[in-house]
């Protein structure tokens, strides 16, 4: 089961920048991790695994700083999957870039946990550095919750490491 879930992900992420590369730059980054990492019971923590995207040419230079959209989605270790779009900013400290992020989406459980809604917000801080001219490597916390809207709402907390890529 969890492997057709991740070839479902895999597929569509493809399908989806393959078609958009074509006339623009794209960012592509490839993510593994823990879900639940602060689980005081630790029947929930697993691993995850996940794909984002990133068009460089939809960067919007505010007052507030650099925002881009992003879309991406993870399975985890227990099958839970996670699809998300929103807005990511970016914020550079020399060669450190600090990148915020909100992203609403669809989360189903699958042998996971229930966070109590298919609506799920993920609120993350990711601090990367550039490794090579088109690559970053960085490092990423995020809360996933649903505000209350749920039936519960236990959260979650996650981290994991991101290789990125533009193409």
């Amino acid at each position: 089961m969890k492997f057709r879930i991740f070839i479902v992900l895999l597929t569509s992420l493809f399908l989806f920048t393959s078609a958009i590369t074509d006339e623009t730059d794209t960012n592509l980054s490839f993510y593994t991790g823990t879900f639940d990492v602060i689980d005081k019971e630790g029947d929930d923590k697993t691993s995850l695994f996940g794909i984002e995207h990133k068009n460089p040419d939809l960067f919007r230079d505010t007052l507030l700083g650099k925002f881009k959209p992003v879309t991406g989605a993870f399975v985890t270790g227990k099958s839970s999957v996670y699809f998300y779009t929103g807005v990511e900013g970016q914020y550079d400290i020399g060669p450190i870039k600090i990148l915020p992020s909100f992203t609403p989406g669809y989360y189903e459980k699958g042998d996971g946990k229930d966070l109590g809604s298919i609506l799920e917000f993920k609120s993350e801080i990711k601090v990367g550095f550039d490794l090579f001219e088109n690559s970053k490597l960085s490092y990423s916390y995020s809360h996933i919750s649903n505000n209350d809207w749920g039936d519960t709402n236990p959260g979650t907390d996650n981290q994991h490491i991101t290789f990125s890529k533009n193409f």
